[in-house]
């Protein structure tokens, strides 16, 4: 959310030099997101309805459907992006390093941007929402296809595209489990980047 990743918004709606329209309509499309992230954080996702949303943005709700389908693509925008700049700085790393290593080291930081508190705000909103959990599922299978796919523009070789998709696979599901094992703590969480090196860890370790 833009409250705690203002760091990634311009990762969101990316384009090649947009004209002066465009740019317009990706700036109003921002700003409801951001309005309706502080709706959700200050009134909880159930009860902030459309109208709440199209109020706070000052637009009118048949406007607010020119940009969003629905609330959970609001939630679905920043988490896009989020993805967005992990992949963007995953695409910055030397083809001379190992896979694994690099994608642990860029999974890690990225989680580590975000403070405990703003890891337990975003996932208390995305498991307020039925609809929400239930795209999850869908969501990390998305994930692994792009995180190939970045994967192989960085490592180039037709030969390691195995080794690539498996690098794809076990990383997206050490973070599944990084982040199941940190919110199933008692307690003070401690810092879902500690859970994630673990994971990795254990697969260098062999399971």
């Amino acid at each position: 959310m833009s409250l705690f990743m203002s760091d990634i918004s311009s990762s969101v709606d990316s384009g090649a030099s947009p004209g002066l329209r465009e740019r317009k309509r990706l700036e109003t499309r921002r700003r409801i997101a951001e309005v309706a992230q502080g709706l959700f954080m200050a009134r909880g996702y159930a009860a902030t309805t459309l109208d709440d949303i199209a109020a706070a943005a000052d637009i009118s709700r048949r406007t607010f459907f020119s940009y969003f389908k629905s609330k959970d693509d609001i939630i679905l925008y920043w988490r896009d992006a989020d993805t967005a700049a992990l992949l963007a700085d995953l695409l910055k790393v030397s083809p001379d390093a190992d896979p694994l290593d690099a994608v642990r080291d860029v999974m890690v930081a990225h989680i580590g941007r975000y403070t405990t508190e703003q890891m337990t705000a975003v996932d208390n909103l995305m498991r307020s929402s039925e609809s929400l959990m239930a795209r999850k599922q869908a969501f990390y299978a998305e994930q692994e296809v792009m995180l190939f796919d970045a994967l192989c523009q960085v490592w180039r070789h037709p030969e390691q595209r195995a080794r690539l998709r498996m690098v794809a696979m076990v990383s997206v599901g050490a973070m599944r489990l990084a982040l199941q094992t940190w919110r199933e703590q008692s307690g003070q969480r401690k810092p879902a980047s500690r859970y994630l090196l673990e994971a990795f860890d254990i697969l260098r370790k062999g399971l």
